[in-house]
């Protein structure tokens, strides 16, 4: 089942459930009028909303309509109470350390932070920014959606609690993450809003592509039409999602709703894959003795599309960098 939202006017806008080939939907309003309402009710909610996903497939759904390019979609989830993201893949912490002459963080736990959640970018929405110096960059990621999580909650548990996985563009501003890691405190001036690509999809849509708490699938990102990763999202994910939700509930409860990131996909194999973010790209550079690619300038175009199966599940992020 894949669900998404519908931009009404109202901050959380309408609840749709789409149908498996992307291009048309039906309103969930007498099921539940929001995903964070879905969300908070999911037990009770998701047997209807499967029903409703039943009669789109046979075309008999109340409401049914296409989804043409310019429908006005959300994120899937406009707005939550908590996002925390991880950074589930080693090799891209590695590099983020050599772009930033940054000494390695000796843990064997998996790093995460809370960042901002009380807005989430639209699929097509432009994204606007202060100023080019401050190292506009972008982040292909994917993440979960949670039911409510009791505190302890162990890694095989957490599994049954992963209702919605969704793809991410964890928009970040490279110039001041340095100043503000060496804080130690946490980041909020580099971190601002995330996006989303339109669809979230419940787990068992994805088949076999998800196992062991990872999307087996490949994260493609273009910038201004032209390649630059196509990258294996799951046999280099060193914490699946099921221990990066145990790791965030090990001290407090999770609310429904909550987003956990796995953090930029990444692959040794760069060479072949090529990069999600362009800060691995210039570390990538520095090491060879190449001039740094440059960060993102107003005006830029950035497309993600997640691809599972060869499918793109969750649609496609195209979005444009413009002054703020």
């Amino acid at each position: 089942m894949r669900l998404a939202t519908l931009r009404d006017g109202t901050p959380d806008g309408a609840l749709l459930v789409v149908g498996s080939g992307g291009d048309r939907a039906a309103p969930a309003a007498a099921v539940a009028t929001t995903l964070q309402q879905a969300m908070e009710n999911w037990a009770a909610v998701e047997p209807a909303l499967r029903a409703i996903a039943a009669q789109v497939e046979a075309g008999t759904a109340p409401g049914l309509f296409a989804l043409a390019e310019g429908t006005p979609l959300a994120a899937p989830l406009t707005r939550a109470w908590q996002w925390l993201d991880g950074s589930a893949y080693l090799q891209h912490g590695e590099r983020m350390q050599q772009a930033f002459n940054l000494p390695p963080i000796e843990t064997d736990r998996p790093l995460m932070y809370q960042g901002l959640s009380d807005r989430f970018y639209g699929p097509a929405d432009d994204i606007p920014f202060p100023a080019e110096e401050d190292g506009v960059d972008f982040e292909g990621e994917l993440g979960v959606i949670v039911d409510a999580v009791p505190m302890g909650t162990s890694a095989e548990e957490a599994l049954a609690h992963i209702r919605l996985i969704v793809q991410i563009n964890d928009w970040s501003l490279r110039t001041i993450a340095p100043v503000e890691m060496k804080t130690g405190f946490g980041w909020v001036q580099a971190k601002p809003a995330c996006s989303m690509a339109p669809f979230a999809a419940t787990p068992d849509e994805l088949g076999n592509a998800w196992r062991d708490g990872r999307v087996h699938g490949r994260m493609r990102v273009e910038l201004n039409g032209e390649r630059f990763g196509d990258v294996e999202s799951g046999e280099e994910m060193a914490f699946g999602f099921h221990e990066l939700v145990a790791h965030a509930a090990r001290t407090r409860d999770l609310v429904a709703g909550t987003i956990i990131g796995s953090g930029t996909i990444s692959s040794r194999h760069y060479a072949e894959m090529g990069s999600t973010c362009i800060s691995e790209r210039r570390a990538i550079d520095i090491v060879a003795g190449r001039e740094p690619t440059p960060f993102l300038r107003f005006g830029d175009e950035v497309a993600m599309e997640a691809r599972v199966g060869g499918e793109a599940l969750f649609g496609a992020i195209r979005q444009k960098v413009v002054k703020g």
